[in-house]
């Protein structure tokens, strides 16, 4: 069903027709993948924003104006994706837009000339390099150097001071790789060796079977998911019982058809919204509540991360009407509460959220908080 379901979305985002918006509707857009390489994460993230955004109409909306909320396939390519902002800017005119997936993506929209005409703030994108304070970008989620510290936190408390690097050098994950070394040097953390997952197989076996020799403390990825799942599927062959760590975005259903369930054991994902399974918090038990009611697909990290993002845009939101000229968003002195997670605490940034977790994948295709 949720298969269906998810290619129904996708058709209905591509062919939905341009709307005559009515003065009292908000127009939201949202290009991202749902039919590439990180659909599984951009669907569960939509029907999150989803959501909160059918709990919000039903309401009544935002002082009486509901939300019409336009999404657009760019299947997690970037030209698409300039593309497809292009529309939602120029044609269905959208007030407020939010973002896609990884940093190619987010890049190659906060530099095309439509959005920088439309004068729009691109908010949550599924992306976490640095980016200037005066590009107009907002995160809903930490950055990767949060995630990248959490993660050497978690196994400083290990006593683990090696570790095994694999890497995939690309535009979407140059800026992680980076924040890895300075990371790496902050904490005196030794280099047991690199894997470069590269078109050359032969070089990635050799490379490979050296790093398992090395008995790195974890091995940690900076890499695309299908990249991690042929290295995790290799290495484990060598090294079963060694950690083997990744970032949030990783799509854990991927890897785990490419790597294999044996393979997938021993490995931890940094994550950046609470076990969304439980209702430990008002903003928890609130998401499980909603989406059994308004989806029937299951919870996962993606959905509560794209309802918290859906529930802290409408905090942000200027009151009333937006004149021309005026910011889209206004974060609050100190910060504020979204059921249980303060968002916007660091004064000067563009990430909401310092909400940093880890977690083990487990034997059930799940995750272990």
């Amino acid at each position: 069903m949720k298969r269906i379901l998810c290619k129904c979305l996708a058709a209905f985002s591509l062919s939905l027709p341009l709307l005559t918006h009515a003065a009292d509707t908000i127009v939201v857009g949202q290009a991202i993948d749902l039919s590439g390489p990180n659909a599984d994460l951009g669907r569960d993230y939509v029907a999150g924003i989803k959501t909160y955004f059918d709990v919000l109409n039903t309401k009544g909306g935002i002082n009486g104006r509901h939300i019409q909320y336009l999404v657009r396939d760019d299947r997690g390519q970037a030209d698409l994706a300039v593309k497809a902002v292009a529309e939602l800017v120029d044609q269905a005119h959208v007030a407020y837009l939010f973002g896609g997936i990884g940093d190619d993506v987010t890049r190659a929209v906060l530099n095309s000339a439509d959005f920088k005409r439309s004068g729009l703030t691109l908010y949550a994108p599924l992306a976490g390099a640095d980016y200037q304070k005066d590009a107009r970008i907002l995160f809903w989620r930490p950055s990767y150097q949060q995630e990248i510290r959490h993660i050497f936190s978690h196994f400083d408390k290990l006593g683990i001071k090696d570790i095994g690097v694999v890497y995939q050098e690309s535009a979407a994950t140059a800026d992680a790789y980076q924040r890895l070394l300075d990371q790496m040097k902050e904490s005196g953390i030794k280099l047991s060796g690199t894997v470069h997952l590269s078109k050359d197989a032969k070089q990635i076996s050799k490379e490979t079977a050296a790093l398992a020799a090395a008995k790195p403390g974890f091995v940690i990825m900076v890499a695309d998911t299908v990249s991690a799942g042929v290295f995790l599927k290799e290495f484990r062959k060598l090294a079963p019982q060694t950690f083997v760590a990744g970032s949030s975005l990783t799509n854990l259903t991927t890897l785990r058809q490419l790597a294999g369930g044996k393979a997938v054991e021993w490995t931890v994902f940094s994550q950046v919204v609470p076990n969304p399974g439980i209702g430990s918090s008002s903003i928890q038990l609130e998401h499980l509540n909603m989406m059994r009611k308004y989806r029937d697909e299951p919870v996962s990290a993606m959905t509560l991360e794209g309802f918290a993002a859906a529930k802290t845009w409408i905090r942000l939101l200027q009151p009333g009407k937006r004149v021309a000229g005026q910011p889209e968003y206004v974060i609050p002195g100190g910060g504020f509460d979204i059921g249980g997670y303060m968002m916007g605490e660091s004064a000067g940034s563009n990430h909401l959220s310092n909400y940093v977790d880890i977690a083990l994948f487990n034997k059930a295709s799940g995750l272990t908080y």
